[in-house]
């Protein structure tokens, strides 16, 4: 199996409701002078053929970052699930690989790493892990899958589930683990994106 950089279309999931932040949109809170989806949007697009943004409010803004923006095709902020199904639909390469947008430092060899892991098991799917105490710890939105999982998706969120790992689980999924679990640390709270502006993370 040989995948190319150009068979990846990378999605940065920017459609939540940013509740833990007090409701702002997320993706567009600045961090070092720049909004957080663009530091996510300049450390993918190095690592893909393509990028698209899933978000679902102020599209204006994010169309702005200079690509395409696609909405949740089902209502009410179903979380990460419902994003990464719409990436799946408008997906055109056979790969679809999703990265938060509150992750700004997230690894330079992410995709790589992830497609490695893919091709070892020849799986559908190969999913990020960090370690927490010697014990792995997944990261369930920075995942690598195959397009062909979109009707298996679209049955799960059509179920009313959205666990990303329980999805995932159903799927012949490869983990790939990362030692630095400092690259995947996220912005959930204002607190923590002051601690990000800091570099404490």
């Amino acid at each position: 199996m040989n995948i190319k950089i150009t068979d990846i279309t990378g999605l940065i999931l920017a459609g939540g409701r940013g509740s833990r932040m007090g409701g702002v949109d997320k993706g567009l809170q600045p961090h070092l002078g720049v909004p957080l989806a663009l530091h996510a949007l300049g450390r993918l697009i190095p690592q893909v053929g393509k990028v698209m943004i899933n978000a679902n409010r102020n599209l204006a803004s994010y169309e702005s970052m200079g690509v395409l923006v696609w909405p949740d095709e089902v209502p009410d902020y179903a979380g990460p699930l419902a994003g990464i199904l719409a990436g799946l639909t408008h997906c055109e390469t056979p790969y679809l690989v999703t990265v938060p947008c509150d992750t700004p430092n997230f690894p330079l060899d992410l995709v790589e790493r992830l497609v490695q892991g893919l091709v070892d098991i020849d799986g559908e799917m190969a999913m990020a892990f960090t370690r927490e105490g010697g014990v792995p710890r997944r990261q369930p939105v920075f995942s690598l899958m195959r397009i062909s999982l979109r009707n298996s998706l679209a049955a799960f969120v059509g179920s009313g589930q959205g666990n990303v790992g329980f999805w995932a689980s159903q799927q012949r999924c490869a983990q790939v683990v990362f030692e630095d679990g400092s690259a995947f640390f996220n912005a959930n709270t204002l607190a923590d994106l002051a601690q990000l502006q800091a570099g404490t993370d």
